[in-house]
């Protein structure tokens, strides 16, 4: 059974910056898919930012300000700078193994 352990969420100023991190623990291993997505109140949950060996992705909305990265194959981080308003959210991280496993999520409140 595979279980993602979220952390690094809070309040932050605009212009701030914070970074998630994910410990992932069970049966997965390098090169397993993972990424974060962002659910903010009253819209659909969108991907963030995804990692799968050196490969990265990102939404466009948050290019050259958030930086997704990997130590091993169990933990991943988030690192968000220049945050804005609309980076509000309920952030997610997940791993792809046979299935798609989720963290419990973890709120980013940027505001003044």
């Amino acid at each position: 059974q595979v279980q993602l352990v979220e952390s690094g969420g809070g309040l932050v100023q605009p212009g701030g910056s914070l970074r998630l991190s994910c410990a992932a623990s069970g049966s997965i291993f390098n090169g397993n898919p993972m990424g974060w997505y962002r659910q903010a109140p009253g819209k659909q949950r969108e991907l963030v930012a995804s990692i799968r060996g050196g490969t990265t992705t990102y939404a466009d909305s948050v290019k050259g300000r958030f930086t997704i990265s990997t130590d091993n194959a169990k933990n991943v981080y988030l690192r968000m700078n220049s945050l804005k308003p609309e980076d509000t959210a309920v952030y997610y991280c997940y791993v792809d193994h046979n299935i798609r496993s989720w963290g419990q999520g973890t709120q980013v409140t940027v505001s003044s």
